[in-house]
């Protein structure tokens, strides 16, 4: 079987996929509505800052997956056929035409459970989520 790269030309496809794959990797797709959750709060950012989505998806002190050491950054490889990724890239376009309630209160930070970042530790989170925690 030979392998056939796609080349995206659409800079807005190509972030939604980014952020899907973000998505995923941060979540496992372990539930709705933790995939929903996250896809909601990156929605409160992209409307609360002057950032493009394009800008969020690539930023490091957001998404501990994109950090190379991360034991999730692997997960960013996920094969685009994958039911689960398939779920998050649903939640990401219903996202991206605000058609995503915002479920974590307007929250614009995110940690997991197993993560205890330090500019979580002065603040209170405002919802959980299947072990996501979410921050004004």
């Amino acid at each position: 079987m030979q392998l056939m790269l796609i080349k995206n030309n659409d800079d807005a496809k190509i972030a939604l996929y980014k952020l899907a794959r973000i998505i995923y990797a941060e979540t496992h797709a372990s539930s709705l509505p933790a995939v929903e959750a996250l896809a909601s709060m990156i929605g409160n950012l992209c409307a609360k800052s002057t950032r493009q989505l394009a800008d969020i998806v690539v930023d490091r002190s957001i998404f501990e997956s994109l950090n190379k050491n991360s034991t999730r950054h692997a997960d960013l490889l996920i094969d685009s056929a994958n039911l689960k990724f398939q779920m998050c890239l649903r939640a990401t376009k219903r996202m991206a035409r605000g058609q995503m309630p915002d479920s974590v209160r307007s929250a614009t930070r995110f940690h997991r459970a197993e993560i205890s970042p330090a500019w979580a530790t002065a603040r209170g989170y405002v919802a959980e989520v299947d072990g996501l925690f979410f921050y004004p």
